[in-house]
């Protein structure tokens, strides 16, 4: 009977229980370190604007063209970023290095 229940694609509970458990172990382990980068990350994208006032008072620009410079800076970033990421995980990271 326990061949059967196998060969159907039903697993034992204690199989699923232990996965479980295991995944459960790895994303306590994971989640400080991506929340870390999500922070890190986030910062990065908003760093022009901790720069804002130094801009403005460096290139005498006013609040409208800091305005459009940061969006056009946010644009081209969700423009580019999917493809850059497809292109990464199609590609992979060494390929540039790869030539000879």
């Amino acid at each position: 009977m326990s061949t059967n229940t196998l060969e159907a694609g039903v697993r034992p509970a204690a199989e699923i229980n232990a996965e479980k458990a295991l995944v459960s172990k790895v994303a306590w382990r994971l989640m400080p370190l991506i929340m870390v980068c999500y922070l890190f990350a986030f910062f990065d994208r908003i760093n022009i604007s901790f720069a804002k006032f130094q801009l403005q008072a460096d290139l005498s620009l006013s609040d409208t063209a800091y305005g459009l410079g940061a969006g056009l800076f946010v644009v081209g970033y969700v423009i580019f970023e999917v493809p850059s990421n497809m292109m990464l995980y199609k590609v992979g990271a060494g390929a540039g290095s790869r030539g000879s």
